[in-house]
């Protein structure tokens, strides 16, 4: 069976990020996703969705250190659902995304730069995403689509042109 969420969106607070008494650490935020539709009149329509993003250890403390609000980022992990009580004892049920990679994709001003360091996964250096078409497919800054002109054509020049058919 599988659990698998993957999330493009924003987020809508700085992350909360708490340390635990056992030294694990861990941090919540919210992010929004955006669908656009046409309605019936023909107007575009615009509908958010608002999801719960938990992260812990190593990825909690990068998420501490360089998350903002309203910086547009790529989640992966799994969904989760809590069950909990409120002051008037009713059960209450949260579903959150406990996220396993975060990467973001958003450019820092001209005077600052992303690390790659920023972009770790909770298995740090084995999910990385570090290849050229990795990151054109995600607009990572300091791709080839990014560092060239913002026409949208590829650069196909370094290609191999020994193709087998």
């Amino acid at each position: 069976m599988i659990n698998k969420v993957i999330l493009i969106g924003n987020l809508g607070k700085d992350p909360e990020v708490r340390h635990l008494e056992n030294g694990g650490v861990v941090g919540k935020f919210s992010l929004a996703t955006n669908e656009n539709y046409r309605d019936k009149s023909g107007e575009w329509q615009t509908i958010t969705e608002w999801h719960n993003i938990v992260v812990w250890r190593q990825l909690a403390e990068r998420a501490e250190k360089s998350l903002k609000k309203g910086m547009q980022v790529y989640i992966e992990g799994k969904l989760t659902t809590r069950k909990w009580q409120d002051q008037n004892g009713a059960d209450r049920y949260s579903t959150d995304i406990v996220a396993n990679t975060l990467r973001i994709l958003d450019r820092k001003d001209s005077n600052d730069s992303y690390s790659d360091n920023d972009y770790l996964s909770e298995n740090e250096v084995s999910n990385k995403l570090t290849t050229s078409k990795e990151k054109e497919v995600f607009n990572i800054p300091g791709s080839k689509s990014n560092s060239n002109d913002n026409s949208g054509a590829q650069d196909f020049t370094d290609m191999d042109d020994d193709l087998p058919f």
